[in-house]
């Protein structure tokens, strides 16, 4: 299989997706490579006379910038710098994020301007290539400075520290080392900042949610086109002439995606004896479509972030500068993933008012969507279920961007805590993916009772791909495995 070259062009989400679902494997192009090195050949020239302090490389961090290091002793400032700032804890970063975060921290380290050594580069690319995997903690990070804390436990089984999980365990990041026969890493000048510094945390659980939430999107609309047929809606509240007057991109592209999959459909073309829908059908376009045009956003944002260098200083080699400033600040994509976790929720929030429609025993269905209520509560808890999911997420959604605790003695006093954004976000899409999975499981039901009538061939194809997996509910059973199974079929087949 062909490898994924890490070069200067542009990476984009659709290509890091590929990239994590196809495993392919990571090589430095050649360009990279020169890049990199005349970066490190112009820093350690400019390391011979220094005309003044540069700050992280022969100064301390934060508000010990103002006290220089001996030249003999730079090395060990940096490794003290990688020990001193694995500081972790909580639940450990899921598997799939960390090897993101080597992947985007390879990528930011390729441009040439963070004065880092080849061999640290190709280390990284190793640990990616044979999923070495760094175990890296979720707390820890305020999102500004870069992500240290995460990012200094990525970096200790470079030095033979810390512990990576390796072949399905978890163990001494020496002990494999040594394995391997690698030797540990001694940092140069720069380099432990390099590593620590950066957004690569932050970006890697935005970069994941991105490229779920497309996927729930698509599946959001889906659903919503079963759920309405089910429960016997309207169409024309999804014509163009509607959406044409209030032209949103994302509230078109929905309306056109609804009517593309109800087309055909006998319960969508009948008569109807009900004026207007509730708006959980009826406005789909505008919330879905408003959802939409959100993850565009973050995908804008986040696209700009993994192809930028984020660590600090900044070293220019053909300027002959190296200048200390701010690339490390999260506050781009902290807003972005906000955002984005509003957005998220939104889909679940509208979902599950579709599912309770569907229980309530209106419109020709029987109450909780079996043929016996009283005698079986049928789907009544599931919708509970449903419900408080979706009040953890609204919880969740508020923005962990509004808040800013100075650190390191007022040095680092604005911070954008987009590591918490991050890690919430995350949460809100496994909230999301549950809550459609049930409302799926809900709406199929329903879909049954309106037999002999028929849907599209788009929603009969996955109603009947979704009957492999989730059956029929005639009489009371046990229902959580049902609701897994639902959202495992969410996770492995692709919106109609």
């Amino acid at each position: 299989m062909e490898p994924h070259h890490i070069t200067a062009d542009h990476l984009s989400i659709d290509r890091v997706r590929e990239i994590l679902e196809r495993r392919l494997s990571l090589v430095l192009s050649e360009d990279a490579r020169e890049r990199i090195v005349r970066c490190r050949e112009y820093l350690d020239r400019k390391m011979e006379n220094p005309e003044r302090p540069i700050y992280g490389i022969t100064t301390g961090f934060g508000s010990l910038c103002n006290i220089s290091v001996d030249r003999d002793r730079l090395a060990q400032l940096q490794k003290n710098l990688v020990m001193s700032h694995a500081c972790g804890t909580g639940e450990r970063v899921p598997s799939e994020i960390v090897k993101l975060i080597l992947l985007l921290k390879i990528q930011s380290l390729s441009y040439g301007h963070s004065g880092v050594q080849l061999a640290t580069v190709e280390r990284l690319v190793e640990f990616f290539n044979r999923d070495i995997l760094p175990v890296v903690y979720q707390q820890g990070s305020l999102g500004a400075s870069g992500d240290l804390a995460p990012l200094a436990h990525m970096s200790l089984p470079l030095l033979g520290l810390g512990e990576v999980e390796y072949k399905g365990q978890v163990r001494p990041a020496g002990e494999v080392l040594s394995e391997l026969g690698w030797q540990p890493l001694e940092l140069q000048s720069k380099e432990g900042l390099a590593l620590l510094n950066g957004t690569q945390f932050m970006s890697a659980y935005g970069v994941w949610s991105l490229i779920q939430a497309l996927r729930l999107s698509a599946w959001a609309d889906t659903i919503g086109a079963l759920s309405l047929d089910a429960f016997d809606g309207r169409i024309e509240p999804f014509a163009d002439e509607v959406h044409r007057i209030r032209p949103h991109r994302g509230q078109l592209a929905t309306a056109r995606n609804i009517r593309r999959l109800l087309a055909g459909s006998e319960l969508i073309a009948r008569p109807k004896q009900h004026v207007q829908d509730p708006y959980s059908f009826r406005c789909i376009p505008q919330v879905h479509g408003a959802s939409k045009d959100t993850i565009d956003y973050a995908e804008s944002v986040l696209t700009t972030e993994i192809n930028s260098t984020t660590d600090n200083p900044t070293v220019f080699p053909e300027e002959d500068l190296v200048v200390s400033a701010g690339n490390f600040h999260g506050q781009p994509i902290a807003l972005a993933m906000d955002f984005l976790a509003i957005a998220l929720a939104e889909l679940g929030n509208i979902s599950e008012r579709r599912t309770y429609k569907l229980i309530s025993g209106t419109r020709g269905l029987p109450a909780f969507l079996v043929a016996e209520p009283g005698l079986n509560s049928g789907f009544m808890i599931p919708q509970y279920t449903a419900a408080s999911i979706v009040s953890q997420s609204k919880g969740l959604s508020m923005p962990a961007s509004v808040d800013s605790i100075p650190s390191s003695q007022g040095q680092e006093d604005h911070v954008s805590m987009g590591s918490n954004a991050a890690t919430k976000l995350y949460r809100v899409v496994g909230n999301t993916e549950r809550v459609l999975a049930i409302e799926l499981f809900n709406a199929a039901q329903a879909l049954e009772f309106r037999r002999p009538a028929r849907s599209s061939e788009p929603i009969e194809q996955l109603l009947a791909d979704y009957r492999h997996h989730v059956p029929f509910i005639r009489n009371d059973e046990v229902m959580y495995p049902h609701i897994e199974s639902s959202v495992q079929f969410l996770r492995h087949e692709n919106a109609r």
